[in-house]
């Protein structure tokens, strides 16, 4: 397979604001992209990356809003999120080697940190369940 391909403009975040966070972007962000926290340059949000370094795959969430570098931006933590693409019910979704890709965890590949977002519960959405477990898939 490869990354949930994402309509921008589809993407809801979760209901509840205790399931959302403002940042400033690191990045030019889209709605849809996983997240992390750059702790290096001023606790930017950029884009998560499974293979790019261990600190870019630890996913802080996923972008509600879109933003450009140095602007608010919105993203979900937690809860149950409008994917604005097609996914498969029951499936773990993961930071994929992409930045601010999400893959099916059957794509994950060697030198991928293994960064789960979370499980399908529809079609169209993912109920956020961050696991950043620090292993490297061999």
């Amino acid at each position: 397979m490869a990354d949930i391909t994402v309509t921008a403009a589809n993407v809801v975040a979760p209901s509840g604001q205790e399931n959302i966070r403002v940042g400033t972007a690191g990045a030019t962000i889209t709605p849809g992209q996983a997240l992390y926290i750059d702790l290096t340059d001023s606790n930017k949000i950029k884009l998560a990356d499974a293979d790019a370094s261990t600190a870019a795959a630890v996913v802080a969430g996923v972008a509600v809003t879109g933003a450009v570098d140095t602007e608010p931006v919105v993203y979900a933590v937690a809860g149950d999120y409008d994917t604005g693409a097609t996914v498969v019910k029951g499936g773990v979704y993961c930071a994929s080697a992409t930045a601010g890709g999400i893959a099916p965890e059957s794509d994950l590949a060697s030198t991928w940190n293994t960064s789960i977002i979370g499980v399908a519960s529809s079609t169209t959405n993912i109920t956020i369940a961050i696991n950043n477990s620090g292993i490297t898939t061999t």
